[in-house]
């Protein structure tokens, strides 16, 4: 068992696999750097000056006014986190767009597989009825 572990462990799919997963870490940072301090500021000056991190609605409890989220969360109110949520929605278009554009890159690198021949056609009706009346007329 010791020995087919081994073996499952060092074959390439899992090695790449492994590599993917420490590189989507990575990147996942470096996409939520973008976001948190390119994009949502942007977005907030569009907006009107607004930071998209600290907008939420408070639903049960008292929050003093202007407060931002964590001073909201940590006065043990109930709050609807909803720039929160828009971020991680910025956070996964960059993502699945970026990893989008790496597939299709790859797909254009891989040599294309060689397209198998068509199937011989098999006899129409035609030809079906034709064999029929021959065979029929001897």
């Amino acid at each position: 068992m010791i020995n087919e572990f081994k073996t499952f462990i060092m074959k390439g799919n899992v090695m790449d696999l492994a590599v993917g997963i420490i590189i989507g870490a990575a990147f996942t940072a470096i996409v939520g750097s973008l976001v948190a301090d390119m994009i949502n500021p942007i977005i907030g000056l569009i907006l009107g000056n607004v930071d998209l991190s600290n907008m939420y609605v408070v639903l049960k409890g008292t929050v003093p006014e202007g407060a931002s989220l964590a001073a909201a969360r940590d006065s043990g109110a109930a709050v609807l986190a909803y720039g929160s949520f828009i971020t991680a929605v910025i956070n996964f278009l960059i993502i699945a767009f970026v990893v989008f554009m790496l597939v299709k890159s790859m797909n254009r690198l891989m040599p294309k597989k060689a397209e198998a021949p068509a199937a011989p056609a098999g006899p129409t009706e035609l030809d079906v009825l034709k064999d029929i009346l021959t065979a029929v007329k001897k």
